[in-house]
């Protein structure tokens, strides 16, 4: 959802950001894009600790190079968030100060250089901010004119944990994930189970559905939140704890459920030795068509409670995917503390490993850098999207 909101000032512009960015951000640099007179979106960046004249100023361009892969990006904001005291001294002022010695050289407009710390908050550009930084409250005050738009209570960090499962649900899903692996063994002939136990017809019946698997993907974000059996929840579990088949599922939710029989039939073949087509390989490196990140945040959504409901030597899967889907959601944060869940699971899970990889050295997909449609060619009020770039770590 996007809405349109009018910052008179930059106490107003404090209260935003937040909203833009969907959290609070603690320990951190946050640039706000602008074309013209309207942002689009938020970057997140972990505060660099230590830094040195010099490499103050690699951090600088490194940054500024991140507002400069938005095409249409004329203009910027930048916001350090601290638990430091004002004390006197604006903290990380020479982090902002290269930014805008950066800028100025790049021909790019900084809107604003702006510091919230523990006890206070200032511009660089205010000559009339005290030495100790203005009252906290005046932010406060700012957000008076959006209660219409939720205020955020956790930092970039909320959100990447796992749903609650009552301990009833886990003893469904570990029993189904069992019964759906004698049922697979047994239909599929890979080691016929000879004991006398009935095998349970749910799971049969479940294991159907990976005669269309495309299909089978697409329920997952057509489903209700909360709604899934534990057959169902056990089927995904399964699912994505086998690369082949979970590679295809995020593939097809980073696009449609064409684009998941496309998958399908290029593994097929490259299981038989074919080249796999580079232009669906490319869509797990984040190029490609922008998805539709409402579908995603739904995969997400079914990933975590799939993670979080299956017996623990069966969530390396789940959670590497749950790794993925953050990447290309845009959230670095959550993609890596993911990716750190699967590997305490599974040390050498490779997907956990690519995603970490990413995330640390903060790349994102190319699609993160994409001005929004809605965007382009327009002028009129600050207008603010809901969904921010957490944009390294």
């Amino acid at each position: 959802m996007t809405s349109i909101v009018k910052a008179a000032d930059a106490a107003e512009f404090l209260a935003l950001v937040p909203r833009l960015a969907g959290f609070r951000p603690s320990e951190s640099i946050v640039l706000v894009p602008f074309i013209g007179t309207r942002t689009a979106g938020v970057m997140r960046i972990d505060l660099p600790v230590g830094a040195d004249a010099e490499e103050t100023d690699r951090c600088a361009a490194t940054f500024l190079g991140m507002v400069c892969r938005l095409p249409d990006a004329d203009g910027f904001a930048a916001v350090v968030y601290t638990d430091a005291s004002y004390d006197g001294s604006m903290p990380h002022r020479a982090l902002l100060e290269a930014l805008s010695t950066r800028a100025d050289a790049a021909g790019l407009r900084m809107m604003d250089a702006l510091c919230v710390a523990a006890d206070g908050w200032g511009s660089l550009f205010d000559p009339q901010c005290p030495d100790t930084g203005w009252d906290l409250e005046r932010i406060e005050a700012g957000a008076a004119s959006m209660s219409h738009i939720p205020a955020p209570s956790g930092d970039q960090n909320a959100g990447a944990s796992l749903p609650t499962v009552d301990l009833a649900t886990k003893e469904r899903v570990a029993r189904a994930l069992g019964q759906l692996d004698r049922a697979i063994r047994t239909v599929f002939g890979e080691s016929p189970d000879s004991s006398a136990e009935r095998i349970d017809p749910q799971a049969v019946a479940a294991i159907a559905a990976l005669d269309d698997v495309p299909g089978l993907f697409e329920e997952v974000v057509a489903a209700e939140a909360d709604t899934e059996s534990a057959f169902d929840l056990a089927l995904l579990a399964w699912c994505l704890s086998r690369p082949a088949l979970r590679d295809v599922a995020l593939v097809q939710w980073c696009g449609t459920v064409h684009d998941g029989d496309e998958a399908l039939d290029a593994q097929a073949r490259w299981e038989n030795g074919e080249a796999y087509p580079p232009e669906i390989a490319e869509r797990m490196w984040g190029e490609g068509a922008s998805p539709d990140a409402e579908r995603l945040l739904r995969a997400l959504a079914a990933s975590r409670r799939a993670a979080a409901a299956a017996p623990r030597e069966h969530r390396a899967g789940p959670l590497a995917a749950c790794a993925w889907l953050s990447w290309a959601l845009g959230r670095s944060t959550h993609a890596g503390m993911f990716a750190e869940m699967a590997f305490a699971v599974e040390p050498d899970h490779g997907l956990a490993g690519i995603v970490l990889s990413m995330a640390g050295a903060g790349h994102l997909p190319a699609w993160a850098f994409r001005t929004p449609r809605s965007h382009r060619g327009r002028g009129g009020d600050d207008r603010g999207e809901r969904e921010g770039q957490d944009a390294a770590t």
